[in-house]
């Protein structure tokens, strides 16, 4: 599995704060003593994300809460199926409920996401991608959450590689002397640019990036890309971007590019319908 992010415990005190606030008004009226049982149940086909979350959600605000998982993250769960079974005093238990589910139905629809694009290009060698198009101060959480699903990460934001665009170029002039400037600005960082014809490839393709970004291409262009860059040594990775869907990834990881971007696996997801349901019992 991959590692958890460093700030997970910082994105979980920002959200009971934004939640629960100066105090759970409404927790008065459990009694103190109740006590709590209960599962989290899927209530539909999914890739599991976001445990470590709850679990410190519930850790946060008392640690007598238990939760026993009959799932990990990464891993595939079915409509019906308990993953979690909770107990504990019951006043935490319902303050934390609402945080808990909402990390682990966002996170397991960016891992489920993942996969099923994943899975699409499965055979052809070709990696999926994401995009920074992730919700503010939740990137790390959605990035862990695309690995689960077995994609891979691209940049994590504009300090570990330089991506070069068109007004870069523009700036720069050409996009030789962009990728020249990129490299000695920011020495021993990789550096991608973004091409929109074959001209452009051709150019990037002389001055060797680690990666070319192969915007709106064509499947033909894109097979012809994979041909030129092959005529060049075939040293610099070519990446796809722009309107891939889960009808076309296939086609498109087929042309024999190495990695395919999809700003969706994080910016269009829907939550994965999870419920928790409780039984009280004595204080």
């Amino acid at each position: 599995m991959p590692a958890l992010p460093e700030d997970l415990g910082a994105q979980v005190d920002a959200a009971l704060r934004e939640d629960i606030g100066s105090g759970d008004v409404t927790a008065s009226l459990v009694p103190a003593g109740q006590q709590v049982r209960g599962a989290i149940i899927t209530r539909e086909d999914a890739v599991l994300c976001g445990c470590a979350w709850a679990q410190e959600t519930f850790r946060r605000l008392d640690p007598r809460v238990r939760l026993d998982w009959h799932a990990g993250d990464g891993g595939r769960v079915a409509a019906g199926q308990v993953i979690c079974e909770i107990s504990g005093p019951a006043r935490p238990v319902l303050s934390g409920e609402r945080t808990a589910l909402n990390f682990l139905q966002l996170l397991s629809a960016t891992a489920t996401e993942a996969r099923r694009f994943v899975d699409a290009v499965a055979g052809t060698g070709c990696r999926i991608l994401d995009t920074r198009k992730t919700l503010p101060g939740l990137r790390t959480a959605q990035k862990y959450a695309v690995r689960c699903g077995g994609a891979d990460n691209h940049r994590m934001g504009l300090y570990d590689r330089v991506l070069i665009k068109e007004n870069h170029i523009v700036a720069a002039g050409t996009i030789g002397a962009a990728i020249a400037a990129a490299r000695s600005a920011a020495p021993g960082i990789p550096v991608e640019v973004e091409v929109e014809t074959l001209g452009e490839l051709r150019e990037a393709l002389d001055a060797r990036p680690e990666v070319i970004m192969l915007d709106e291409f064509s499947l033909h262009e894109m097979r012809s890309a994979v041909a030129l860059n092959r005529q060049h040594g075939g040293g610099v990775r070519l990446e796809a971007s722009g309107g891939v869907s889960l009808e076309t990834v296939r086609a498109i990881a087929a042309t024999g590019v190495d990695y395919v971007s999809i700003g969706g696996l994080t910016k269009h997801v829907r939550a994965v319908d999870l419920s928790m349901r409780l039984s009280f019992g004595g204080g």
